[in-house]
């Protein structure tokens, strides 16, 4: 019988994920005491409740059975490399370009997309970017590559 490889794969990556936050938490910051927190009581709190819940997910899995697992390789490396564009793109044009780029990037995931589409989409997300963090967040990030 083939397992629930999906939920198995999601609860474990919940559980490190979890984990390694809490346990990071608990080396770098103060843990503080239930009536006086510390910086470090909220990220550890989360992270084992994290871990928990992956744990949750992963368990019955084990014992369902599932669909096996297809990689979509375009769709991950389209993902992948627009975090790769939007990593390399962002102190030298700026937000709202590598928003765009990234956007415009990812979006060749999927085929059914037409470029007016892409292009609205990528226009949208951009805006929603300098909304929240330039302007509503107060972040300071180059905005355009002249602003740098």
């Amino acid at each position: 019988m083939q397992r629930d490889v999906r939920d198995l794969i999601g609860g474990l990556l919940m559980t490190a994920v979890g984990a390694g936050a809490a346990l990071y938490a608990q080396a770098e910051y103060e843990l503080g005491e239930l009536r006086n927190m510390g910086p470090g009581f909220f990220p550890v709190v989360l992270g084992w409740l994290l871990a928990a819940l992956g744990v949750l997910i992963a368990l019955p899995a084990l014992l369902r059975p599932g669909e096996s697992v297809r990689l979509a390789g375009r769709a991950a490396l389209c993902v992948v490399g627009s975090i790769v564009v939007f990593g390399l793109l962002l102190k030298p044009a700026g937000l709202v370009l590598a928003t765009v780029a990234a956007v415009l990037v990812a979006s060749l995931a999927d085929a059914r997309f037409t470029w007016r589409t892409r292009l609205l989409t990528a226009a949208a997300i951009a805006a929603l970017a300098w909304m929240i963090f330039i302007a509503g967040l107060g972040m300071v990030l180059p905005t355009w590559p002249w602003s740098a």
